[in-house]
């Protein structure tokens, strides 16, 4: 049985985790003003990586590559790592033409993906909450892109190619969350995200241009390494939370993220007007992004509340019956 203490400090770890997801695309929005998403997704990996490895080196826990071995293993391997660099890479670039908001609401995708290709996999039976969750999404999106819709279908404009990059983000994630659900058998989440992230991190250093960042201005740079220093807190308190709270807890309040965004980013916008720009949405959009929360809320711990209230019902025919 998890303690209550444990569960309230799960609870604000995965808050935190949320926060920072929440804010990460703003800062994103910045940094790119100075350097291309190539450079600025591997200093995102490179600090993250030197972060986990002075952890590791502290806590001994350095993975074992004997388990490697297995041509499978190493399969699954490659799988996540082309995933989360596929991820961050496509994030990236499709948040140059979208609102922080609407890249994290566009992202929400990726649980959606990520549950009907879990069913196919692995052989998994999707919950009919997950089914309700998912629909309940997916209108949410329609509602969210009111406005947008015909320019999201008739031509691919920079905002359509935006969703476009960003949704292919979300799918890259899933894959990627199909490979870590197969290793985590084998491997600590820690011990994980430090293999990709070096690994991703060798890879895009012959494509990225970390000079670049010569010609930031102090506030870019703050940007930057904020990227970085966010990637090792949100996904650290997200393996911490897990290991205090129940996973589906967890992951329900990840789902708010995309409100984090819209609020911080309309904060920014009051704050700093010259670099930030507010997101007007009517009322349909905001009823859209409250569904879309929702939607992936009710997809990841529905089943919880769906089985609370079949039991319910069913106690009580029992209790009529006596």
């Amino acid at each position: 049985m998890i303690k209550q203490q444990n569960v309230k400090l799960g609870f604000l770890l995965a808050m935190i985790t949320a926060i920072m997801w929440g804010v990460v695309p703003i800062a994103m929005k910045y940094a790119l003003q100075a350097v291309d998403p190539y450079t600025l997704v591997w200093y995102r990996f490179m600090i993250s990586a030197i972060g986990l490895t002075l952890w590791l080196a502290y806590k001994k826990q350095f993975p074992r590559f004997s388990i490697f071995k297995k041509r499978r293993r190493l399969l699954m391997l490659a799988v996540a790592v082309l995933g989360l660099l596929g991820n961050f890479v496509l994030f990236a670039s499709g948040v140059k033409y979208l609102s922080a908001t609407t890249s994290q609401v566009v992202a929400q995708l990726g649980i959606v993906i990520f549950m009907i290709s879990s069913a196919i996999v692995f052989n998994e039976r999707l919950r009919p909450s997950q089914i309700i969750g998912i629909s309940v999404l997916i209108i949410g999106l329609l509602l969210f892109f009111n406005k947008n819709l015909i320019d999201l279908f008739a031509n691919l404009s920079e905002y359509g190619l935006g969703v476009l990059l960003t949704s292919i983000a979300a799918a890259s994630w899933a894959l990627y969350a199909l490979a870590q659900k197969a290793l985590l058998q084998k491997l600590r989440a820690e011990q994980l995200l430090w293999l990709i992230y070096v690994t991703c991190a060798v890879l895009l250093l012959f494509i990225a241009s970390p000079m670049k960042i010569m010609s930031a201005n102090p506030w870019q740079i703050f940007a930057i390494i904020f990227c970085g220093l966010n990637t090792i807190i949100g996904y650290g308190a997200l393996v911490a939370a897990m290991e205090r709270w129940q996973a589906a807890q967890v992951s329900a309040i990840t789902t708010l993220t995309p409100l984090f965004s819209l609020i911080f980013a309309d904060l920014f916008a009051l704050i700093w007007p010259e670099n930030f720009v507010m997101q007007y949405l009517n009322i349909l959009g905001y009823i859209g992004a409250f569904a879309v929360v929702c939607g992936a809320m009710f997809a990841t711990i529905g089943h919880k509340i769906w089985h609370q209230r079949k039991g319910f019902l069913f106690n009580r025919k029992k209790g009529e019956k006596r």
